[in-house]
């Protein structure tokens, strides 16, 4: 596919946050803090439903604890056939342990990158894309 040359100026320039929805935000932080890594930005203020933020890099992971309107059972097996939510690493074999020492179970990606999918405790689908240096 090719660029159209009538399509209009671009008015966005970066991706602020992305905002899953848990049910609950101490299981949540367990796999997105505790096994990932995410450091949790405190600054999150009282929004009248429990939640956290998440800082990766200058971006934020909102963790939001709503009833959620998606069903989380059925989902594709593999992540890459079904929304999700994708992160660079420079190390994906210590992310692979991590997982695994968790039992968390991931699948490879099939596009031939150093890529995995995995989906955190609400079925939100995750994928972990190696990049080289």
């Amino acid at each position: 596919m090719t660029a159209d040359p009538q399509a209009p100026a671009a008015l966005l320039d970066d991706l602020h946050h992305v905002s899953l929805i848990v049910a609950d935000t101490a299981r949540a932080l367990a796999f997105w803090h505790g096994v990932l890594g995410l450091p949790v930005d405190e600054s999150r203020p009282d929004l009248g439903y429990p939640g956290a933020w998440l800082t990766i890099g200058a971006r934020q992971i909102h963790l939001l604890a709503l009833p959620n309107p998606d069903p989380v059972t059925g989902r594709p097996a593999h992540g890459g056939r079904d929304r999700h939510v994708a992160f660079t690493t420079r190390d994906l074999a210590a992310v692979a342990a991590r997982l695994k020492d968790a039992g968390i179970p991931f699948t490879r990606s099939r596009s031939g990158r150093a890529a995995l999918f995995c989906r955190d405790p609400d079925g939100n689908a995750v994928e972990i894309i190696e990049r080289p240096d």
